[in-house]
């Protein structure tokens, strides 16, 4: 089965989780009616005037099918869908997940922020699979482990937590249609990869705020944090595929072995993590994690056209729990 890649993003906070949807239809919300401010931590919260007063939209046209945009104290909010879903969370001991991933541990300290060009790629999936290339931040042991992530999704599986913003916390605040927009253009193998640049930093009372391609799409706000409000303690860069019941995994990042050509592999370019100065430096990824024989990833050096970078991905198939 085709699917369309989608900007996605995750987070949540012991077991909450919050995934977004494929179908790219929105509504005008009033900023304050959005689902976000169901989640009773948000009861009283006021968006901060920095970005209600946020009116640029220098977007680069990489994953827009439209160009309409919601009038002006409204956010463009992504139809919900009304089925139940199912909840996976996509951590390392999860069963039925596969990972192909560079790590960064902070050390005596802690990260404000990370981000990178992704290569987005066009994947083929059975039904009940899915597959994400994406950036996670996290803090926390695991029974209270605080994680938001954003990347693309290619989605068979269409319970991979409940979409959009039907899990309310993220505040959305652009008027243009972002969040679940299908991407309009992916990588051709053998060519320039396409690529489209997340960035997710703390700012002020704890809020990790996300943009994309230099446009701020909108904020997790540090109330729904017990451990991310202090900072990251892990940064997560690459791969994650969720099997189908019959055990198989789906393609991670374009469906083939990582080279050293990246017009022939999916790949994470200018890797880089905000540090607590809030200066931007390049990741020095401490730990390589393929956890199958079907997965894999590569360290490249650093060159002034890529920064920091690693390539990963495979077929997928059987390739255990």
């Amino acid at each position: 089965m085709d699917t369309r890649q989608m900007l996605v993003i995750f987070s949540y906070v012991v077991l909450t989780h919050m995934t977004l949807g494929n179908i790219d239809e929105y509504d005008c919300v009033y900023i304050y009616k959005q689902p976000a401010f169901q989640h009773p931590l948000l009861k009283h919260h006021k968006i901060p005037e920095k970005f209600t007063s946020n009116e640029s939209f220098d977007r680069k046209n990489k994953y827009k099918t439209n160009d309409q945009s919601c009038p002006k104290g409204t956010v463009a909010i992504l139809r919900q869908r009304s089925e139940t879903e199912s909840l996976h969370l996509d951590t390392v001991d999860q069963f039925g997940h596969h990972f192909a991933a560079m790590d960064a541990f902070a050390d005596e300290s802690i990260y404000r922020g990370a981000q990178a060009d992704i290569s987005i790629h066009n994947l083929t999936l059975q039904n009940n699979q899915y597959s994400k290339s994406q950036i996670w931040l996290e803090n926390g042991p695991i029974a209270e482990l605080n994680s938001i992530q954003v990347g693309w999704a290619g989605d068979g599986y269409k319970k991979t937590g409940c979409y959009n913003t039907e899990c309310p916390g993220f505040i959305i605040i652009t008027r243009k249609p972002s969040i679940g927009s299908i991407f309009k253009q992916s990588s051709v193998y053998g060519d320039k990869p396409v690529t489209f640049t997340p960035q997710v930093v703390q700012g002020f009372f704890g809020n990790w705020a996300l943009t994309v391609d230099d446009e701020i799409i909108g904020y997790w706000p540090g109330e729904l944090f017990t451990h991310l409000n202090k900072g990251a303690s892990r940064v997560r860069f690459g791969g994650n595929t969720f099997i189908s019941p019959d055990g198989i995994s789906p393609p991670m990042g374009n469906g083939h072995v990582p080279i050293y050509d990246y017009e022939r592999s999916s790949s994470f370019l200018h890797v880089k993590l905000t540090n607590d100065k809030y200066q931007s430096i390049e990741a020095e990824t401490q730990m390589g994690v393929a956890d199958s024989k079907c997965f894999t990833l590569i360290s490249r050096d650093y060159t002034n056209e890529t920064g920091k970078s690693f390539s990963f991905g495979g077929r997928g198939g059987r390739c255990g729990f």
